[in-house]
């Protein structure tokens, strides 16, 4: 795509003043709300005792803690030191109830909650709130090595002393506890990786590996305890991806408007350390230090070929001859409709004879450190009497350089060889029959072949670099007194405090050839082996490292500069006072047995951004500082019950006020406008720095059956009453403020519109979630070792913006369902998972490094895993494992018509990834 084709509203530039704290404490301290991660001193089983081990009691551990819990969780605990159930955090989140992800390169990436997008719940790390890698607050979990997770406890219901909870949820990751785990540990791991797409691209790799070690122990008669983890990673990523500009209408017929075909191939290298420090000075006092940090590299290079065919055409006369109708900028296709299938309106086939393509060879780098910490000291008396301090930090610096490189056959639309390309659309995607050699270096050659750089000066590609800082940094003091014999368990009140600034720094310049050249021959050194396009038909093309010529002086950097470049940096800062009161509750009635909380919270905020603003026809480079933002106060009550009954049944209420602050991006500071001529009206568009949060009135109920400690059978209901919304979309605004456009007619009214992120008017939305846990020998003991876990979670909404229009939300989908049978006996594992969801609106990266909302339609992809684990011998504590990731080699994909399935927009093939490895614990 044309790379100069930036937005024409200015935007806001900001100023940086990030500060670092001085040295990167790496803490992060066990949260005073959290439950206990099941993962106590172990006891010496005693003899003739069955010790139920690996995934058997990770799930046991998960059913306890949401046995004991007072507010509706899910869980998933570490099967052993350094064994989460599955390859990644994401992996093992998606599988719990209501849950699903939405994947990245092949990796699952984010997390959505009952159906609802990551933009609408939490992620928090041993109790804290973490900076993210992305431009929103969403965690992306492949940052965080499943190695060094000991349990993720996912929140479905807020409680009034948890700091930083989401509207659909909130995720806590948790680490372990040196002092909790009350015995020396030392365990390392290791595996190897194969993904059957193979090497796509040269210099890639189909293979990759992972490495993890952990120590814990403790000292001083168990009154110091360390425990360290690390975890280095060094895996490839394999994709076919077929990508479509959309659909034109050439004189009543629907045919593909271009296309983008790639292959892919992603190199992930990332660190993961982890350190624990505790100290109990007295047995009423306990001291936490430590920290999490994270160095990560995603080098990626996508090679292939982009295609102008239906938009380019002119639909007017599309048999005008191609001489007659060239201008700078203005594509060369054409469409012979003679030649054409054409179903309901819709070309299944045909032919564009004279196409003038783009051969791409685009490397992709995403770098990001992240440090995350905090230090925690609790104090439990013996007079009933509690206390917490705790101080937490986070900061992610993260790099995002996006390199676009073209070549073709000639500068300029018209001027090279034309290629007279078939095509086929399928469901899978459009497939093509060239017919010229895209692999031939004396055609291909480097240029401007579409004159994007506006046919005067050759623009050889384009150099996006985005520089994101993120800094968080938290306070909180909490007290409790506990009470006996009273139906008022404890009285907790806190206070908390947020500091965070994210800010974008963009660097962008144009790719140009030396000297004023049009057209360079791409050096004989700088050709690798040609890049394989044949899954969309377009067989190889020419190859070539373009870091090596830009090195090299093949090619060369000439800064963009123009106000909408320098207008996309901002600087967000939000500073947050939360105060909470809450009431724990415990009751005896009978047999029966009532506990639960009631509390409020208070938050007020504060938030501003910073930046840069360009009047309306100013030159570039004149600018005006601006800083905007706003302050509010909320509000959030909440309540929970649950009533023990006999029978080991359990049942759940809670009501609350729940809210979720809305994506850091959308509160920048961004404001383009001018005069609309054809509407009468000014009408800009940008960023929202007076932008509140979602806002919701929650209402859940739960019915849960337990087996003892080992199952459940639980049934989830839940109504969200929307009070406040955020879309994109058009909102009244007074320009009076604001220097007037220079088209603006005499008294034209200075009342226009802003295309802008808003709060709107709410709507509903509601599900139920039916979850399992059945260990299979609670039917009969033949089946001992066998089980069953999972569940199947529905959910729909009835939400509206501004216009009273439904809308979609992002990431929503109506139909979440995963479930995992599994045998474990005697050392020997055996287990098959499988999770869906059906249609959803998923967020992908775009032109630019922007994002962008498609409609992904329905996926159902099969993982499976089988190992064994020594007992006793020379090889005690060894464990062997293989295990396979996406077994069906599903797709993911997105369409532009939903009820036309071959209008495919993204259709991306990853592949089989397999897995073998071992853990031994010392």
């Amino acid at each position: 795509m044309n790379s100069t084709k930036f937005s024409s509203h200015a935007r806001l530039v900001r100023s940086t003043s990030a500060a670092a704290l001085g040295i990167a404490l790496m803490v992060a301290a066990q949260p005073v709300f959290a439950q206990d991660a099941g993962n106590a001193a172990a006891e010496e089983p005693t003899e003739g005792e069955i010790v139920v081990t690996g995934f058997r009691a990770s799930l046991e551990d998960a059913v306890n803690e949401k046995k004991r819990s007072d507010q509706i969780i899910e869980s998933v605990t570490a099967e052993d030191i350094g064994k989460l159930p599955d390859a990644s955090i994401a992996e093992s989140i998606a599988r719990l109830p209501g849950l699903t992800s939405q994947r990245l390169n092949g990796r699952a990436n984010v997390i959505s909650i009952r159906g609802l997008g990551p933009d609408l719940s939490t992620t928090l790390l041993n109790g804290r709130e973490q900076t993210s890698t992305g431009d929103s607050r969403a965690v992306e979990f492949d940052q965080y090595p499943s190695e060094i997770v000991n349990q993720v406890v996912v929140y479905k219901s807020p409680v009034a002393s948890l700091i930083g909870q989401g509207l659909a949820g909130t995720i806590d990751i948790r680490t372990i506890r040196p002092l909790e785990a009350g015995r020396q540990i030392l365990a390392v791991g290791a595996r190897g990786s194969y993904t059957d797409l193979g090497a796509l691209n040269a210099g890639s790799n189909d293979t990759g590996y992972r490495v993890n070690a952990t120590y814990v122990d403790q000292f001083a008669d168990d009154t110091i305890g360390v425990s360290l983890a690390a975890s280095y990673v060094d895996e490839s990523f394999q994709a076919e991806d077929f990508n479509a500009w959309g659909y034109a209408n050439i004189n009543g017929t629907t045919v593909i408007g271009g296309n983008r075909s790639f292959v892919t191939s992603t190199q992930l290298k990332r660190l993961g350390l982890v350190g624990t420090l505790q100290w109990q000075p007295s047995p009423n006092v306990t001291v936490t230090l430590d920290g999490f940090y994270s160095d990560f590299e995603d080098n990626q290079i996508r090679r292939g070929i982009e295609l102008p065919l239906g938009f380019s055409v002119n639909a007017d006369d599309p048999n005008t001859p191609i001489d007659e109708r060239l201008v700078p900028g203005f594509f060369s296709a054409s469409f012979d409709a003679s030649r054409a299938t054409v179903v309901d309106g819709f070309a299944v086939s045909g032919r564009f004879p004279t196409v003038e393509g783009v051969v791409r060879n685009d490397p992709q780098e995403r770098n990001a450190e992240l440090i995350s910490g905090g230090f925690n000291v609790a104090y439990i008396g013996d007079d009933g009497w509690r206390a917490t301090f705790d101080f937490g930090y986070s900061r992610t610096d993260r790099n995002e350089l996006i390199f676009e490189s073209y070549s073709g056959t000639g500068f300029g639309a018209g001027v090279g060889a034309l290629d007279s390309i078939d095509f086929t659309s399928t469901t899978s995607g459009t497939v093509f029959d060239p017919t010229l050699d895209y692999s031939n270096p004396s055609l291909i050659r480097l240029t401007d072949p579409l004159g994007w750089g506006g046919g005067v000066i050759p623009q050889a590609g384009y150099f996006n670099n985005r520089i994101v800082d993120d800094e968080l940094k938290q306070f909180k003091v909490d007290i409790e007194r506990e009470f006996t014999d009273s139906f008022v368990s404890s009285v907790r009140v806190g206070l908390a405090y947020t500091d965070r600034e994210k800010s974008l720094t963009p660097e962008e310049f144009f790719i140009r050839l030396p000297n004023g050249q049009t057209e360079v021959n791409i050096p004989q050194s700088a050709l690798l082996r040609s890049t394989n396009i044949a899954f969309q038909g377009l067989g190889p093309i020419v190859s070539y490292d373009p870091r090596g010529l830009l090195d090299d002086g093949v090619l060369i950097l000439q800064p963009n500069t123009a106000n909408d470049v320098l207008g996309k940096a901002y600087t967000v800062s939000e500073d947050l006072l939360t105060s909470y009161l809450q009431v724990n509750l415990d009751r005896e009635f009978g047999s029966a047995r009532l506990t639960g909380n009631v509390g409020v919270q208070v938050i007020f905020t504060d938030q501003s951004s910073d930046g840069i603003f360009f009047p309306p026809g100013a030159a570039n480079g004149v600018s005006q500082d601006i800083t905007l933002g706003d302050d509010y106060v909320d509000v959030l009550p909440s309540l929970n019950l649950s009533l023990d009954l006999a029978g080991d049944w359990k049942l759940r209420f809670s009501a609350a006020r729940e809210i979720q602050r809305p994506r850091i991006d959308d509160t920048r500071v961004a404001l383009g406008y001018g005069f609309d001529q054809g509407q009468g009206v000014i009408i800009g568009g940008g960023g929202n720095p007076f932008l509140r949060p979602f806002r919701a009135n929650a209402v859940d109920f739960n019915v849960e059956k337990y087996f003892g400690n080992k199952g459940v059978i639980a049934a989830q209901f839940f109504y969200k009453d929307l009070r406040n919304f955020i879309f994109q979309g058009l909102v009244p605004f007074d320009f009076s403020a604001l220097p007037p456009p220079t088209n603006l007619p005499a008294n034209a009214p200075l009342q226009g519109f802003l295309n802008v992120p808003s709060n709107t008017g709410g709507g509903k939305i509601y599900g139920a979630e039916l979850s399992a846990v059945l260990p299979f020998d609670l039917l009969t003991s033949a089946l001992e070792g066998f089980g069953f876990t999972g569940g199947v979670g529905w959910t729909d909404t009835e939400v509206e913006n501004d216009q009273g229009d439904r809308q979609r939300i992002v990431g929503f989908s109506k139909w979440t369902a995963n479930g995992t049978l599994y045998f474990e006996k005697a050392g020997f594992s055996l287990r098959g998972s499988a999770r869906y969801r059906s249609n959803f609106v998923g967020e992908l990266s775009v032109f630019g490094g922007a994002r962008g909302n498609r409609q992904a339609v329905e996926e159902l992809i099969f993982d499976g895993q089988v190992g064994y684990d020594f007992k006793g011998g020379a090889l005690d504590g060894l464990s062997l494992f293989l295990q396979g990731q996406n077994l069906t080699d599903e797709r993911f994909s997105t369409i532009a018509d939903p009820t036309n399935p071959l209008s495919v927009i993204d259709y991306s093939i990853y592949g089989r990834r397999i897995f073998a490895g071992f853990n031994y614990k010392f």
